[in-house]
């Protein structure tokens, strides 16, 4: 039939499309700042961090959620949307991320054997936990315990 009539100044090549780095979508929105998973979780990237949220919080009343969690686990990113929405819906908790593979001694400290593990502490201490994909539940003790104490 007909042959190509646009010029190769105007054809995409191989090298434009190299260059180009791969749209994530929403993922802009999460590059506030490095330690944010979401505008609501912030991801524990260094064990100093960590100490430090953890200390500020233990003086307090405010309930602690913490995602154990694994780039590699199919689990763990169903439930990172879930928690996206608690995190959401309340607001007066503060919700964590550690990726077990970056801060291993956390994962150790907490005695951890599966993922997802969700981890609910209150003034220092854990006042309970859930391990495996039960969103369920971790939603009927995400409530209990924002309002408790």
């Amino acid at each position: 039939m007909g042959a190509s009539t646009s010029s190769p100044t105007q054809r995409f090549s191989l090298n434009n499309l190299r260059s180009r780095k791969p749209h994530t979508p929403g993922v802009e929105e999460y590059e506030i700042s490095p330690y944010k998973v979401s505008p609501l979780i912030v991801e524990m990237k260094k064990k100093n961090q960590w100490k430090s949220r953890f200390n500020a919080l233990k003086d307090t009343d405010k309930l602690l959620v913490i995602e154990f969690t694994a780039k590699w686990c199919g689990p763990c990113k169903s439930l990172e949307a879930k928690l996206e929405e608690l995190a959401a819906k309340y607001t007066n908790v503060e919700f964590v991320k550690i990726d077990v593979d970056v801060l291993k001694s956390v994962w150790k400290e907490y005695n951890l054997h599966a993922l997802p593990t969700v981890v609910f502490m209150k003034r220092g201490q854990e006042v309970d936990r859930v391990v495996g994909l039960k969103l369920d539940e971790i939603e009927g003790k995400l409530h209990k315990y924002a309002y408790s104490f």
